[in-house]
């Protein structure tokens, strides 16, 4: 995301805590991705007072723009910070930079669908969390910008989302990378525009065009509201002990199996 729609990520960032609010979870650690100026480091801070919050900055956020706006937000999250790092890190080593079974929440607003393997960052996620830990993340959907796709060929150079998943191929995702009890949800934002110009720095933002037309060239067929599908989705961790299923069998270490005992009475 860049700064023309970063009410956007917060107000999202904003809605995935308002979900969480019905999840019982006790949080030592907390995995953000991406980190970015906002609000929600204020309501993380309050939600799981004595957690570390890890970071992993969106590339267009500075460190010092971060560390103002924690500090504007809530003193306690400067102190409270962990490990950091930035997505292009991510993205060229395939890894966040933090141990296995080291968090217990992961949170990811509006990423996944600049991702070119969402199933990679998934299983990273996994490898991260803590038995019983639980990953919440949104990101846009492939309806996003449909009104887009009836100009006329030519007018705008439109592209695909990188990975243009629906809720459904994310769920199925999931199950594949032994996350239990997946729920998904969508909705659908309208964004309306008095000024094409407005309309074109957003579409830009959100990554659906290669190249914007000159000003001066004939937009006045450009629709005057944008779709936005986004969609929200969380999953525990749980099981970790068991191995990777092979041919829809689990397996288990021997090692893992608890025995019971019984003294005969006297």
């Amino acid at each position: 995301m860049t700064q023309p729609i970063r009410w956007l990520q917060a107000e999202i960032a904003e809605r995935m805590l308002q979900k969480l609010d019905i999840v019982k979870l006790e949080v030592r650690d907390v995995l953000l991705i991406p980190d970015f100026p906002g609000r929600h480091h204020d309501a993380l801070a309050k939600r799981f007072p004595k957690a570390r919050i890890h970071s992993i900055a969106e590339n267009a956020s500075s460190s010092f723009a971060l560390w103002r706006s924690k500090a504007k937000c809530h003193w306690r999250s400067i102190f409270s910070s962990g490990k950091s790092g930035e997505i292009t890190q991510y993205q060229m080593s395939g890894k966040f930079m933090l141990p296995d079974n080291s968090v217990d929440l992961v949170i990811s607003d509006l990423l996944l669908q600049d991702l070119p393997d969402p199933k990679q960052f998934l299983s990273e996620c996994w490898r991260v969390l803590r038995e019983g830990g639980l990953i919440a993340f949104s990101y846009l959907g492939p309806d996003t910008g449909k009104e887009l796709r009836a100009l006329e060929t030519g007018l705008l150079q439109l592209k695909n989302l990188v990975s243009p998943w629906d809720m459904h191929d994310m769920g199925d995702a999931l199950m594949a990378e032994r996350f239990s009890d997946p729920v998904m949800d969508m909705e659908y934002l309208t964004l309306d525009y008095e000024k094409s110009a407005l309309l074109l720095a957003d579409i830009k933002a959100l990554k659906l065009v290669h190249s914007l037309p000159n000003l001066s060239a004939d937009i006045s067929q450009l629709p005057q509201k944008l779709t936005l599908e986004v969609v929200y989705g969380h999953a525990w961790a749980i099981g970790k002990h068991l191995a990777k299923a092979k041919d829809q069998v689990a397996y288990i270490d021997l090692n893992q199996i608890g025995r019971k005992t019984r003294s005969d009475s006297a």
